[in-house]
């Protein structure tokens, strides 16, 4: 499986939970405990949970202000040896 991470920019961030709502791995929760500058509850990554997130990209595609960076790790080609004749 892809491994991947979120950054969300809290402060852009309108507390809309769309983020939330369409994660499959449901590794984004909104901070109920926490106001941003414009008075939302911002979305944020699980801090617990952040190894679950397969970079999908689903919550960044869905969000109406742009708030979320999608960064995925590369997947791992085989090494080929080498083979001499």
């Amino acid at each position: 499986m892809t491994k991947g991470t979120i950054i969300i920019d809290q402060e852009r961030c309108k507390g809309c939970s769309l983020c939330a709502a369409v994660c499959p791995q449901e590794v984004i929760a909104m901070q109920d405990n926490r106001l941003n500058m414009k008075g939302y509850h911002p979305a944020s990554l699980n801090e617990t949970d952040t190894q679950l997130c397969t970079g999908c990209g689903v919550c960044a595609v869905i969000c109406p202000d742009v708030c979320i960076t999608v960064y995925r790790e590369a997947p791992v080609k085989a090494a080929r040896a080498a083979v001499t004749c």
